[in-house]
């Protein structure tokens, strides 16, 4: 239920899209981004970062969007938040104890992982420019084909790349996973 509520700003907006145009699915993705943001708080009592980071930037985009009535600033969207995402993972590096990636690809494990620093860094490296990369993907995209084109792209192009990008780390991970160790120090099994 929880991974459905996340994603269903995008789904109202792509419906919404579909049915009544770029506008009217701009001010439903406004809409229904403050009210993951107010879910998510009423539900855990916390306010999510990434949930306010993209309310914000829905709104501001999405009003000079209406205002203009010009549908480049909500095409500027994903690529707002995907730079900023390449930042924090970039500044995750520097100034963080532990870089972002590492935090959440662990995070999606329950045994430790034997990853060494250095390759966690070089993760993080590649996270941070596949953010970058995608920015500017949604850029071209959005300045040189149609409204409908860039929300297919920005609905399915844009997921379905970054599973098909962690995939392949999730299965590395997984054959990292730290094995447990009997008392006299013989794996089990």
């Amino acid at each position: 239920m929880h991974a459905l509520l996340e994603w269903l700003p995008l789904v109202i907006f792509f419906a919404v899209f579909k049915v009544f145009g770029i506008y009217p699915a701009t001010a439903a993705l406004m809409i229904a981004s403050f009210a993951l943001l107010f879910a998510h708080r009423w539900r855990t009592g916390k306010v999510k970062p990434m949930h306010a980071v993209t309310a914000v930037t829905a709104l501001v985009l999405g009003t000079a969007t209406l205002a203009f009535h010009d549908e480049r600033f909500i095409e500027w969207k994903p690529t707002v938040l995907l730079g900023i995402a390449a930042i924090a993972f970039l500044a995750s590096a520097r100034f963080a104890r532990e870089p972002l990636a590492r935090r959440l690809l662990e995070s999606a494990f329950t045994e430790e992982l034997a990853v060494e620093p250095r390759l966690w860094r070089r993760i993080n490296g590649l996270w941070a420019a596949w953010f970058a990369l995608l920015a500017a993907a949604n850029l071209y995209v959005a300045g040189h084909y149609s409204d409908a084109v860039w929300v297919d792209f920005k609905v399915f192009g844009l997921s379905i790349a970054t599973f098909l990008f962690l995939l392949p780390q999730v299965f590395w991970l997984a054959s990292r996973v730290k094995s447990a160790v009997e008392p006299d120090g013989r794996s089990p099994g």
